[in-house]
């Protein structure tokens, strides 16, 4: 019964608060828990805080890394950004590669991306090009057509169904500045609301948090090369909001375990801040895993089954995303969090004084076990002679004591 009660208790009693209350009933540690049981009971497998300049290097590296790829590499821009053209005409037996040949041999240069769009007969070669004059789309045309007879609705060849359209720079520039403008928006909210709802060193964190899950997620299409399109961004503002609402998760329960904190002595605003962090971990996991579910299901049917391009830039950047933002949020803000409060204000002086009352209590309990050891010494050295041979082995030939036995005659 008292192993069930510790059991069910975990996730409401600190790994210290266990200790001290097996330590008052004379058992000096409490049941040994695995890795695995006290990260899903939440009672602190993972010294997040405690390690934190660990996890800062780590996220500086991936920064750098990111921010290096987007200034060399740059970024792959779609046809939706940097204008272009597109032609479109059912597959029939097409192939990618042989529409590539066919396509440097109308026009002299390789085409931006040909990829196939649906399955079976409503499948459509998809070709997006850098724009294109009059001259060169008849050629483009021409050639196609010689070569794959594509078939217009009522079955027969026609040059009819192959469709061409052109995208403007103008658009495109249009497209990312909108992009950026809703971006700066999201931004400015998602600040106002943490700052209202928890406080400004919270808000501070979720934003440093949002723009490491923007540069890491920008930084990995810059570095795999995969294309940016409108889905991107679209994508990304998705992710952005799982993120936040992660984070916010963690806060919530960081703000129930640090209230009144400040009266106390018994434990730092950081302790109780990583106490949170491993109650919320196995949540922030499995909200992960069951994110990344319907994601991999999407690309799965959509992109590999169903061929449908859009669909795949879309499912590639909310899965990046995810796996950026769940770091975030548990790596990142929380320690960022500590580092703030830590560095001024009430929560510093808090916990300066609580590290120095148990510096002190572990000076006198070292002086107290060093007086422990010197008295007991002193003791032994002291102890009669008679004391001292009680624990003696009789000598050889000796009468045992106690009740003698009567000679038999």
């Amino acid at each position: 019964m008292t192993n069930s009660h510790t059991t069910h208790s975990l996730d409401k009693t600190s790994a210290t608060e266990i200790t001290d209350v097996f330590a008052a009933v004379g058992d000096p540690q409490p049941p040994k828990h695995g890795f695995f049981n006290r990260l899903y009971t939440g009672t602190g497998a993972i010294d997040v805080i405690g390690k934190r300049r660990m996890w800062y290097l780590i996220t500086a590296a991936i920064v750098l890394v990111s921010l290096g790829s987007i200034i060399f590499r740059g970024f792959n821009f779609g046809i939706d950004f940097e204008g272009g053209s597109r032609i479109q005409f059912p597959a029939g037996n097409a192939t990618t590669s042989a529409v590539e040949d066919v396509y440097r041999g109308a026009i002299g240069t390789d085409p931006v991306s040909v990829q196939t769009v649906g399955t079976g007969g409503s499948a459509t070669m998809l070709i997006r090009s850098e724009a294109l004059n009059q001259k060169q789309v008849e050629a483009l045309n021409s050639a196609l057509f010689t070569q794959f007879q594509p078939k217009d609705k009522s079955g027969n060849p026609s040059r009819a169904a192959i469709s061409t359209s052109d995208v403007s720079e103008t658009w495109g520039s249009q497209i990312t500045r909108k992009a950026i403008i809703a971006l700066a928006v999201f931004l400015v909210l998602v600040a106002v609301y943490i700052a209202i709802r928890f406080e400004t060193h919270m808000a501070i964190a979720a934003l440093a948090a949002l723009f490491f899950d923007v540069t890491v997620t920008a930084g990995v299409y810059s570095l795999v090369g995969f294309e940016v399109t409108p889905a991107t961004v679209i994508g990304i503002l998705t992710i952005l909001g799982f993120s936040l609402y992660d984070s916010v998760v963690v806060f919530d329960k960081v703000e129930e375990n640090t209230h009144g904190i400040l009266h106390l002595t018994r434990r730092t605003y950081g302790e109780q801040a990583n106490l949170a962090v491993n109650q919320t971990l196995m949540r922030s996991i499995n909200t992960a895993l069951i994110g990344i579910l319907p994601i991999v299901g999407l690309m799965v049917v959509a992109v590999w089954m169903l061929g449908v391009g859009t669909l795949k830039d879309l499912a590639l950047v909310q899965l990046v995303g995810l796996l950026v933002g769940t770091y975030s949020s548990i790596f990142f803000a929380t320690p960022l969090l500590v580092s703030i409060k830590e560095r001024w204000g009430p929560v510093a002086a808090h916990t300066k004084k609580v590290l120095a009352k148990r510096a002190g209590a572990a000076s006198a309990r070292a002086g107290v076990a060093a007086e422990r050891r010197a008295s007991m010494a002193a003791g032994r050295d002291h102890e009669p002679r008679k004391q001292r041979a009680a624990g003696q082995a009789p000598r050889p030939g000796a009468r045992p004591s106690g009740k003698r036995h009567k000679r038999r005659n």
